[in-house]
Formats: structure tokens, C-alpha cells, sequence
């Protein structure tokens, strides 16, 4: 009766009965602590559990199960190790836990574990989560072996809900293998099945194909809300911003996911009044925002140093948020140290009350962008002491103070520390950030030989780095002029290259060379861009050339400065 009545979801009734059961055998035990975990209600799983007299081994893959259900992995992972006799419903129940909750590492070691020690093979369930297992972590080679193995395993695998189907159609179109997606589509779906269709039209957009994506969508018997935002999202990644509005316009329900994306896409595409218009509107309509449609407004407040906007946001969500998760954190914090006002960015770092590397992150870039390379590196000092583990981004920011500040010993100590003990390959920007710093040392021989042993010493980034710390001394001539020479064959329009040899020629008097190279560029029609400046004064921004003494706007604006900056 117990087991007919949580077949039914009837569970409040078959917990009665259960407790007025004078003996209460392995089945009906099974059914109660089953259809509690089944609903996430594991807490009076658990409880019932520890009560069981002697749980076999499908109750403790029912808890398993339960644990994973309610993203509790840890703990069901422990309860998983506690299993004497695994079989092959214990083992598919913690793959799929994994999966489930974006452990896909685990989820593939834990297979490989059951195929070296167990002997039980696979069935169709296992199968199915290590698809999506290997999706999520782009493995196409062994997403194809598990596709191979699915078709020996046919006779036993009968898709008759499709589930099969599904999870290869994701797989490949999480790899961009949109040829095996569609056959499986086309072939093996049912099409009506709304999700392999956003998977399709996810895949498309993600190889660039929007036209295909588009055919998917106008054949689509019905559309929900990710249909729609796959779709606009496509429009926006090829810059297609005027086709993503009107299709958002023509979207028949905007949840606030929908919004976020057309702010988002608008952000992507620099268009940051038109994402600042969307997000007041969204409001207009009593759409509450979510933690990432502040987290990406915060992003492009920061890029652009819109201070004015970023208070606005950050007191606006003080009034509305119930609480701040970490990524909205992360980005308040990045946001106020990337506009200058690093002591407001301090002040909430420190009420974090957990921090990972991209809050670090955050006040060590801030610093450093801003100057004060003795700050960025006590904060450095202060995560090493938290044992948070550095990654390439910490180094760059760090290496990038120490260059600014000109920290020769410490910038190449970090360097050392960055490679020998944490093992973290450099890239360009931390080797351009050590040519810097031996530059602006007067090492400039010693950064000719370390970009020599580099794998990008002919990366036009890296001959421009080099060439723009050489000085106008006769020693530093010769590196420069066989730096800059490399740089032109690489990028013969580079007007900054263009000017700085030239400059460099006028200052040891090689002015044939220098007639030489301006009378190039002159052919070439290589032009200077003349450098710029902008400022925001009263909601507005005003931009300014260098030399620009004809701007109608410049008497008025130093005015206003004046004013503002005297009282």
C-alpha cells in the first residue's frame, strides 16, 4: 500500500500508513526514504534512513541519488563510497550526480574507476550522463567513443522516450559538430522535442552559421523563452543588433532572462546608452533584474569608467537585492576599482565575507592600473597568505605594476615565481609586461635575449614593446632599428612604429633615415591617429583631439571643469 501510495504522490499518506506498519519490511522502507529523496526533501530521507535497520544497496543509491538532487555532490559522494555491494544502478546514480551538478572531471573519473575495478559495464543511463558529461567539457573524441558505444549497446538501449536521441544532439552541438547534430535531429527526433531544437540553434550560433539557427526558428512548431534568446543572442554575435530588437519586440513574453540578454548583447556590441535604455525600461515594466543583469551593467560601467552610473546601479541594488551572491560582489568590487575610487572598492572587499581569485583579482588590477604598485602588491602578499591560488591574471596585474612602478628585482622574482613554482605558462602580455620592465631598467639588451628564446618573438605586440621602451640613446639605435624593421615587414601600416623610428632617428641625428621613413610613410598613406581624450560632465560625454583648439565645445567645458574642480 506504502509504495501505491507514493506511485501516486500521495507521500503524506504513505508516510501514515508507514508509521502505523507494526513491521516494516525492505520494500516499504525503500518506497518512503525513496519518495522523499525523490522530491528533495532529504532531510526525513535522511532521518528514515539512520532509522532503517539494514539498508541495502538501493537504499543508499537512493540517498546517493537525493543528495545529488539537491546539489549536495559532497555528501553524496561520501554516502556513495560507503556502498559494500555497487552495482551498476549505484554507480550510473553518482555519474549522473556529477553531471548533473558540472562536476564532469569527476564524472568521467568516476566511470573510468567503475571499468578498471568494478567489471560492471555500462547501461544506457551511464551512457547518457557521460554524453553530456563530455559535452560539457568539449571532449569530442571520447563523446564520440561513448556515441559508438550507445550503437553497440543498441538491443539494450531502445530509446523510446528519446532521452538517447537528446543528449547526443546536445553533445555535438556543444562541439560544433553540427552535421552529426542535425542527421540526429533529422533522423532520430521526434520534431517536436523543443530542446534538441535549441540545441541545434544553440550550435549553430555558436559556429557563426545564423542562417541555418534561423531556419530552425521559423520551423520551430513552438517556441519557449530559450528559443528565443538563442536566437537573439546569434543576431547579436555577428553585430546584427537592429534584427536582435526587432525579434526581442516580437518576443511574446520577456522574462527578465530575456532582457538581460538584450543588454548583454548590447554591451557586446559597445552600445552602452542603448543597454543603460533597456535596463531603465525592463524596470518600467516591473521586471526584476537578476544578479547578472547588474553583473554585466557593472562590467561595462567599469570598461568605460561611468562612475555616476555605477553608484546609481550599486544603490540601487542596496534598495532591491535581498543579498549580494559572490559575482555581484566580485563585479561592484572590479567596477569601483577599475573607475578610481579604490577606497569604496576596498571598503566592500573587505565586508566579503568569502572571496576566490577574481575578487583578489579585482583589487590587485586596481591598483595597479591606477599606479600604486605597493598596494597592489600587499594585496598580492595578503592572497598568498589566504591561500587562495594565483592564477595567469594575478601575474599579469602584478608583473604590470611592478613594470609601471619600475620594480626591476620584484618583477622578475614574480615572473620566476609565476612559471618555477605555480607552474603557469606566460603569455604574450606577461612577457610584454618583463620587456617593460627591463626597458624602462636599461636592460634593453637583456629583453632583446629573453624575447629571443620566446615562442612569439615575432608577434607584432612584442617588436612594439620593444621598440617602445628603446630611449633615443645610440645604444639603444640598434635594437630598435632591428626591432622596428621586423614590426614593418609584419604590419607595414603600423603608424606608431612608423613615428617612434622616426622620432628615434631625429634624436641621433640620422636624418636621411629619418627623411627616409617619413617619405614612406607618405607613399604607404600611413596616417598618425591623432591621440584622444574624453571626459563625462553632466551625463555627458565629451570627446577631444589632441590639438583640437577648434572644438566649439572646449572654452565652455574648461569653464565648467574649473568650476567643478575649484568649488
Amino acid at each position: 500500500m506504502v509504495v501505491g501510495l507514493i506511485r501516486n504522490a500521495d507521500l503524506e499518506n504513505a508516510r501514515l500508513v508507514f508509521d502505523k506498519m507494526p513491521v516494516k519490511n525492505v520494500a516499504s522502507w525503500n518506497a518512503m526514504i525513496a519518495g522523499y529523496a525523490d522530491i528533495g526533501r532529504i532531510e526525513e530521507a535522511r532521518t528514515l534512513f539512520d532509522m532503517m535497520p539494514d539498508p541495502n544497496a538501493l537504499t543508499w543509491t537512493s540517498m546517493v541519488s537525493g543528495y545529488c538532487r539537491v546539489g549536495e555532490v559532497a555528501e553524496g559522494y561520501n554516502m556513495f563510497q560507503r556502498i559494500r555491494d555497487r552495482n551498476v544502478i549505484s554507480w550510473t546514480s553518482m555519474i549522473s550526480g556529477f553531471t548533473w551538478n558540472g562536476f564532469y572531471e569527476e564524472a568521467l573519473l568516476l566511470f573510468l574507476e567503475m571499468n578498471r575495478t568494478s567489471g560492471v559495464a555500462p547501461n544506457c543511463e551511464t551512457l547518457i550522463s557521460l554524453a553530456y558529461a563530455c559535452a560539457g567539457l568539449r571532449f569530442s573524441e571520447l563523446g564520440r567513443q561513448v556515441h559508438a558505444q550507445m550503437l553497440i549497446q543498441a538491443m539494450q538501449c531502445d530509446d523510446y522516450d528519446g532521452r538517447i536521441a537528446k543528449s547526443l544532439i546536445y553533445m555535438y552541438s556543444s562541439f560544433g559538430t553540427m552535421p552529426s547534430a542535425q542527421y540526429l535531429f533529422d533522423n532520430f527526433s521526434d520534431d517536436s522535442v523543443l530542446q534538441s531544437r535549441n540545441c541545434l540553434i544553440n550550435g549553430y550560433v555558436r559556429v557563426g552559421d545564423l542562417e541555418k539557427a534561423r531556419i530552425l526558428f521559423d520551423a520551430a512548431p513552438s517556441r519557449d523563452k530559450i528559443t528565443w534568446t538563442s536566437i537573439i543572442s546569434g543576431y547579436f554575435s555577428v553585430g546584427l543588433v537592429l534584427q536582435a530588437c526587432h525579434l526581442f519586440h516580437d518576443m511574446p513574453f520577456k522574462d527578465a532572462i530575456a532582457w538581460t540578454t538584450m543588454i548583454t548583447g548590447h554591451i557586446q556590441n559597445e552600445h552602452f546608452y542603448e543597454a543603460m535604455h533597456f535596463f531603465l525600461e525592463m524596470r518600467t515594466f516591473g521586471v526584476i533584474p537578476l544578479s547578472t543583469t547588474y553583473t554585466v551593467l557593472f562590467g561595462a560601467v567599469g570598461a568605460m569608467a561611468y562612475l555616476d552610473h555605477g553608484r546609481s546601479l550599486h544603490g540601487m541594488i542596496i534598495k532591491t537585492q535581498p543579498g549580494f551572491d559572490l559575482i555581484l560582489e566580485n563585479s561592484v568590487v572590479s567596477m569601483y576599482a577599475k573607475c578610481g575610487e579604490l577606497r569604496d572598492a576596498c571598503k566592500i572587499f573587505l565586508r566579503m565575507t568569502s572571496r576566490d581569485d577574481i575578487s583578489w583579482n579585482s583589487m590587485i588590477m586596481g591598483f595597479a592600473h591606477h599606479g600604486l604598485a605597493n598596494e597592489a602588491l600587499q594585496v598580492f602578499e595578503a592572497m598568498m597568505e589566504s591561500r587562495t591560488r594565483p592564477n595567469s591574471l594575478t601575474f599579469l596585474a602584478v608583473l604590470s605594476a611592478c613594470s609601471h612602478a619600475g620594480l626591476l628585482d620584484k618583477g622578475l622574482e614574480l615572473f620566476t615565481l609565476m612559471t618555477d613554482v605555480h607552474g603557469i605558462q606566460p603569455g604574450l602580455e606577461h612577457c610584454i609586461s618583463v620587456v617593460n620592465i627591463l626597458g624602462r631598467a636599461g636592460k634593453l639588451e637583456e629583453a632583446e635575449k629573453f624575447i629571443a628564446g620566446l615562442p612569439f618573438h615575432r608577434h607584432p605586440a612584442m617588436l612594439g614593446a620593444i621598440l617602445g621602451v628603446s630611449g633615443p640613446d645610440k645604444r639603444s639605435l640598434g635594437i630598435a632599428e632591428r626591432s622596428g624593421k621586423l614590426l614593418l615587414e609584419l604590419d607595414p601600416m603600423n603608424a606608431a612604429a612608423h613615428v617612434h623610428l622616426c622620432n628615434l632617428y631625429a634624436s641621433n641625428h640620422h636624418h636621411l633615415k629619418e627623411y627616409k621613413l617619413r617619405r614612406e610613410m607618405l607613399v604607404k598613406g600611413v596616417k598618425k591617429v591623432p591621440g584622444c581624450s574624453w571626459i563625462v560632465l553632466s551625463g555627458k560625454v565629451h570627446m577631444f583631439l589632441c590639438g583640437d583648439s577648434l572644438n566649439p565645445e572646449a572654452e565652455e567645458l574648461l569653464i565648467s571643469m574649473s568650476n567643478s574642480c575649484c568649488g
